[in-house]
């Protein structure tokens, strides 16, 4: 079996069971192994778009479950979080079935034009089985050819005039967030998740807390620590993260702000901390 054939069935072994989660009428998540895609538009709808593409391989059942919710309606367009493996590993290819063109900070456009290769992951922080993994990841120079554009500079979000960009680097230098003030609705990316995605027993059962960026694939963590607190200062009411289920509530908000508070004691690896 050639490296083609076994794509066509990695992607399609289980095709039919692939259907988004709802969490509001106009926004709704897909889960892809290790990391979620956002589809925001209310079902049936011609105007909506994907956020995140997922890891490699799911580009069928992302299809799949955005053609149950949207019918036969294409995406207007694909926003990006940020570039690592598990949210663009699936993007040129459903960029190149439903051609539709895909969007990025700025800052993150290197690394997905085939000019940077993001820094090796510390497999010593963080804990648990994924931060172990974690240098064998994928990370070999991406290039998303000319389906990819970048955001535009007034942070606002193509197609989608009631959604802002937010940007939140330290994760990655170009990673954003979507934000809408009318009900104060988060997407995340990586810059918060509400699962700790080092560990893969709490990746398996989803346990829900507020965490700060994935440990072993984050290299600044003092912009890091300024996003979050950006974050924190938006008060939204519910988060949906790249990794983690929704979370909102007093739970939720109350969670946050310790993080924003104690990000140095809850999120930093101890020997990546800055004496005071």
């Amino acid at each position: 079996m050639d490296k083609e054939q076994q794509s066509l069935m990695d992607d399609g072994w289980h095709m039919g069971h692939a259907e988004a989660e709802q969490v509001l009428d106009d926004l709704a998540f897909y889960r892809t192994l290790i990391a979620n895609v956002v589809f925001i538009g209310k079902k049936e709808s011609k105007d909506w778009i994907l956020v995140d593409c997922g890891v490699a391989h799911y580009g069928k059942r992302i299809i799949e479950a955005a053609e149950k919710r949207f019918g036969s309606h294409p995406p207007k367009a694909i926003i990006l979080t940020h570039g690592h493996f598990d949210h663009i590993g699936s993007a040129k290819q459903i960029a190149k079935q439903w051609n539709v063109p895909i969007y990025a900070h700025p800052r993150e456009m290197p690394y997905i034009t085939g000019e940077k290769t993001y820094p090796i992951p510390n497999s010593t922080i963080g804990g648990g089985l994924f931060s172990l993994l974690s240098p064998f990841f994928p990370r070999d120079p991406v290039h998303l050819g000319k389906w990819v554009n970048p955001l535009p500079e007034d942070g606002t979000v193509p197609h989608m005039d009631d959604w802002r960009i937010v940007h939140t680097p330290g994760h990655t230098p170009g990673h954003i967030s979507l934000f809408r003030d009318r009900d104060r609705t988060l997407i995340s990316g990586d810059a918060v998740i509400t699962v700790k995605q080092e560990s893969s027993l709490a990746v398996f059962v989803q346990s829900q807390h507020i965490h700060g960026p994935p440990a072993y694939f984050t290299h600044d963590w003092l912009e890091a620590e300024k996003s979050v607190k950006k974050i924190a200062r938006l008060h939204p009411k519910l988060i949906l993260s790249g990794h983690g289920l929704p979370m909102e509530g007093e739970l939720m908000q109350e969670q946050l702000t310790q993080l924003s508070t104690n990000f140095k004691d809850y999120a930093i690896p101890a020997h990546q901390k800055k004496p005071h």
